[in-house]
């Protein structure tokens, strides 16, 4: 990268602080004001930068365009189905990717077990909203009020005798997923289904998308499964980098549920 490239993108994070003059702009890059200037003026005129009333500058309008144009044009699905796969030949069992839109959550990816035993789900298809662990973590993550008036609209059909029964106690259940930063439906839906699920985040923290891994308990026990957690964040978050933009974090999700 050439040294007035990479001086012009340097402009860039110290303005994300807040305005600044020129002043200050040569002094961070080391600088005279003459080069800041010249700078400054060409990533105006590309409207990246905006020169106040006060003679301070800062990030302009088109940045923000151009950042939230690419957030748009992201596609969760792309990126993530290569994780999906990769975490699929690794243990075998069904993988599922997830968003919630216009009140329902819906699969969006599916990787299927290499074990006879299938899973009855479909791209597309809605998931059983009070009892998957991909919907729980999905709602876990709207504002409370959004995630109260939800709750509070929903049935909650009694599928197994560990079905959740109503809103305070999902609503509770939510709020613990919150917390942890993870999901499970243990024979919620299915009383023979397991299934483990975590969170794919955007560059706001917000949660875009949730993955998991279900399996049959005659294939593996639910105690198995939750042994297959910390493999499932790790893939999760491997996925909320790519799709952000961000770097690895060292110590993220390394120990157990």
């Amino acid at each position: 990268m050439s040294q007035t490239v990479d001086r012009a993108l340097s402009i860039l994070p110290l303005l994300a602080q807040g305005p600044a003059d020129l002043g200050q702009v040569a002094e961070r890059l080391g600088v005279h004001k003459s080069t800041a200037l010249r700078l400054l003026r060409t990533l105006h005129e590309h409207g990246l930068v905006y020169r106040q009333e006060d003679q301070r500058y800062r990030l302009g309008a088109r940045l923000f365009a151009l950042a939230q144009e690419a957030v748009e044009n992201l596609d969760v699905r792309e990126i993530a189905h290569p994780h999906l796969v990769a975490l699929n030949e690794r243990i075998g069992h069904t993988v599922h990717l997830a968003v919630y839109e216009d009140g329902e959550v819906l699969y969006i990816d599916k990787v299927e077990s290499r074990y006879p035993v299938r899973m009855y789900s479909r791209v597309g298809k809605p998931v059983a909203i009070t009892v998957a662990a991909v919907a729980k973590l999905l709602l876990a993550d709207l504002p409370e009020p959004e995630r109260r008036s939800v709750a509070d609209k929903l049935d909650y059909p009694m599928y197994t005798s560990r079905s959740t029964p109503n809103a305070a106690a999902f609503l509770k259940e939510l709020a613990a997923v919150r917390e942890q930063g993870w999901a499970t439906d243990l024979g919620g839906h299915e009383e023979s289904i397991n299934c483990v699920a975590a969170p794919v985040t955007g560059t706001d923290g917000r949660v875009v998308a949730a993955m998991s891994v279900s399996a049959p308990n005659v294939v593996v026990t639910a105690e198995e499964l939750l042994g297959l957690l910390p493999l499932v964040r790790r893939t999760a978050a491997a996925v909320s980098r790519e799709y952000s933009g961000t770097l690895p974090d060292n110590t993220e999700q390394e120990g157990s549920p």
